[in-house]
């Protein structure tokens, strides 16, 4: 039984992060993600979500940041990896979708040529490959692959589009792991909804695990299995969607409950859509 729980952690991290001499922004945080689940990871901003984060996928400055412990992804210990062995990882097996996707694509570059440098950067193939992979991606994100929208600039999209283009730019190597960073924070109700219902989607058709990391609740009920609840630099509470939000052990889970009193209500609508 044990060998069986080991094998279905991708990846474990328990690290405590500092800059310099100030105090930790992560102190002995401990997160499991398992494969094929969707984690949400909750906080108030500044509590260190997107620090863990960037620690995961090394993007932090080793010159002022100061991470130590052990984060392990398939068996591999990323602490020890060199760069050059991170950004290999990185796109290919752990993906980032971060806020804003007006601000992560290059506003200068056509959306063919931006997703032609995320499928080289981790594949070799003819043009051939690269235009059936970049239609393949563009399609599990529910957009056209035409000459009229490959041609066009991240300017000439919606909001929802240009976040559609970076989930398609994260998914084209069916990574196994995607983290999404605030990523529906930025868009419409609307929109919002209808990013989150993709990312379920992409979860349940590829086993891709999903590291959602939100100061909403009320999204983190709707498509998590799991919920971290992180608070001034440290794991509070960790369960089942259905146990932290439903019945909160922490006194900090308790007030984020409190004031969100109708979240019960919430979780069984998010269930219903979700089936």
């Amino acid at each position: 039984m044990k060998d069986t729980m080991q094998s279905d952690v991708l990846l474990a991290a328990h690290i405590s992060v500092r800059y310099g001499d100030r105090p930790s922004v992560l102190r002995d945080v401990s997160l499991e993600i398992r494969r094929g689940e969707v984690l949400g990871l909750v906080g108030q901003s500044g509590s260190g979500k997107s620090t863990l984060a960037m620690a995961i996928l090394g993007l932090l400055d080793r010159k002022r940041a100061r991470t130590e412990g052990a984060i392990e992804f398939e068996g591999c210990a990323l602490l020890t990896y060199r760069e050059r062995e991170l950004r290999s990882l990185r796109g290919r097996k752990i993906a980032l979708v971060l806020q804003s996707p007006l601000s992560s694509l290059n506003p200068a570059l056509k959306i063919r040529t931006q997703l032609k440098e995320a499928w080289r950067a981790h594949a070799v193939g003819s043009s051939a490959d690269c235009d059936g992979a970049i239609r393949a991606a563009l399609a599990s994100v529910s957009l056209p692959s035409n000459e009229e929208f490959l041609r066009k600039y991240p300017s000439q999209m919606s909001v929802g589009q240009a976040q559609r283009v970076l989930i398609a730019m994260a998914v084209m190597h069916r990574p196994r792991l995607l983290i999404a960073d605030e990523a529906t924070s930025a868009l419409d109700v609307i929109t919002q909804s209808e990013i989150l219902a993709l990312f379920r989607q992409l979860n349940r058709s590829s086993g891709m695990a999903i590291l959602y990391i939100s100061h909403d609740l009320a999204s983190v009920a709707g498509i998590c299995d799991r919920i971290a609840i992180l608070h001034q630099g440290q794991i509070v509470e960790t369960g089942t969607t259905e146990q932290v939000l439903t019945s909160p052990r922490h006194e900090y889970t308790q007030r984020l409950m409190a004031a969100m009193p109708k979240m019960a209500e919430r979780i069984a609508v998010g269930k219903a859509a979700a089936i």
